[in-house]
């Protein structure tokens, strides 16, 4: 974060010299510890924090921000970060590392970024007793004030840079994440990424493993260990990709089946989200996961409710009895909150498991010789290019068919030899040519399905994206060592 507040272009060189090694520092896993101690490493102020207090006057904030051609935002309230839970103001470590990735990955300008925390309090009690806590030091306001805060700032952004600046809303608790998607989705150029940008990378996973199974999505039931925002978006991508083979709706629905913190999701039960209902089938309630899994035989498990080992040898072994190739994907972040290993599956199933995670895991080799990259299946695949496509023809909203698009196209670049070292994502140094490649595509399908608002369409539009992308290069200047040998240096460090 330093080198980014000194020399911002030399942290972007730096950063897209290695992406698979600079990732995970700027991103999962460690910007989640990053914001556990956000106030202890806080040195200077990096995005726009908003407080509850500034209601009715948040356009004049704006105003102060020194950037005037804003092009991607990314907002979070900081209720549920990764699977820590409610870390308040020391959320902004999210928004800021996920445009970084935007840069990065995607291309986008640093300038044309901007991260903000919506600050309305914690219920984190630790951290109102925390003396280097940055945020409002009260429990944090609902109901009727919280939603005219995000009214104002929704058209505040908008009115400020444009109806065609996309507003990415992040880590938001599920009791707000759902509501707030479905009252904004057609009024604004808008997504969450928990629900969709999860559910894209999810479901291109899933495409690629069909791959190696030989099979169609219908053909699978895929049992969730979790039902909240994750869970919910990923199980509506499914439904679309298999409803896309031909599959009816409601016996789509009957593919899935959810399990949380009360046990299996079936009808008659109490207390049900609306979100849950839909997913709720007739069958006798159960507690544990191991025993619904045995039960289901299931082709497919899923794990997002960021429980540490909640995929234990019992059920791994279980998958790989009455699976040939079973699908084992344990997405929850950080690595810490891992549902289980790469090691313990691919040992666990003697190489037959077919794995992904949310945050990145060594390669792993077995006692036969068999050598194994575990596949990751990181949101960054999918919000950078995203971003990038529907800023580029200045869409106006996002509909769900972009995020399946989406999950296709990146399915469509994992190779035969990614798929036989297990990997079921391209490898995560070419994430910059997916990123271009998926904003290309996306540009291609608004403008044939008139979702676009850029005008005159471009001929060449992978030419027209190419033209966007930030560059990280230092241009070649003539320099005489003699006379300025510091500028000497500097070249050369620039080279370095």
């Amino acid at each position: 974060m330093g080198l980014q507040d000194r020399n911002e272009k030399l942290f972007y060189r730096v950063l897209t010299s290695d992406i698979e090694r600079f990732m995970p520092i700027v991103y999962t896993p460690t910007v989640g510890l990053a914001c556990q101690q956000y106030g202890l490493t806080f040195r200077r102020p990096r995005g726009l924090f908003i407080t509850i207090h500034d209601r009715s006057h948040i356009s004049t904030l704006l105003q102060s921000w020194p950037e005037k051609d804003i092009r991607a935002v990314v907002v979070t309230d900081g209720e549920r970060i990764l699977g820590l839970g409610d870390l308040g103001c020391y959320g902004m470590g999210i928004p800021v590392g996920k445009l970084a990735l935007y840069t990065a990955c995607g291309g986008m300008p640093p300038q044309q970024c901007l991260p903000v925390m919506l600050d309305v309090g914690t219920d984190n009690e630790e951290l109102l007793k925390d003396p280097l806590y940055i945020g409002l030091r009260h429990k944090r306001i609902r109901g009727q004030a919280y939603d005219e805060l995000l009214e104002e700032f929704m058209k505040a952004i908008t009115d400020r840079y444009g109806v065609n600046c996309l507003i990415q809303f992040e880590d938001f608790a599920n009791i707000n994440a759902f509501r707030l998607l479905s009252k904004y989705r057609n009024k604004y150029l808008t997504f969450n990424d928990d629900i969709q940008g999860t559910a894209a990378v999810a479901v291109a996973g899933l495409l690629a493993a069909l791959r190696i199974t030989k099979s169609k999505m219908h053909n699978h039931t895929i049992v969730f260990q979790g039902a909240g925002e994750a869970a919910m978006g990923i199980a509506e991508l499914i439904i679309m990709a298999m409803e896309k083979e031909g599959l009816p709706r409601e016996q789509c629905l009957k593919k899935i089946w959810m399990v949380d913190s009360k046990g299996l999701i079936v009808k008659g039960r109490d207390h049900l989200t609306h979100e849950k209902e839909r997913f709720a089938h007739e069958h006798a309630q159960m507690k544990k996961l191991e025993d619904v899994v045995k039960e289901l035989k299931p082709t497919a498990i899923i794990g997002v409710a960021a429980i540490t080992g909640a995929f234990t040898e019992e059920i791994i072994k279980a998958m790989a009895s009455f699976n040939k190739r079973p699908i084992i994907f344990a997405l929850s972040n950080p690595t810490s909150k891992a549902e289980c290993t790469a090691e313990q599956c691919y040992t666990l199933t003697e190489g037959r498991g077919i794995f992904a995670s949310g945050s990145p895991f060594d390669p792993v080799t077995l006692p036969d010789g068999q050598k194994f990259y575990p596949g990751q299946g990181n949101n960054a695949y999918v919000f950078p290019g995203v971003g990038l496509g529907v800023t580029a023809c200045a869409m106006r909203h996002i509909p769900e068919d972009i995020f399946l698009v989406t999950a296709e196209t990146i399915a469509e670049l994992v190779t035969e030899k990614d798929l036989a070292e297990g990997r079921l994502y391209p490898p995560l140094n070419s994430i910059r040519e997916v990123s271009i490649k998926l904003a290309v595509k996306i540009v291609e399908y608004a403008y044939k399905n008139q979702m676009a608002t850029l005008h005159p369409e471009p001929h060449d539009k992978e030419a027209f994206v190419h033209s966007l992308i930030f560059s990280t290069d230092y241009e070649e200047f003539a320099v005489d060592s003699y006379s300025w040998p510091e500028n000497a240096m500097a070249v050369q460090a620039c080279k370095l």
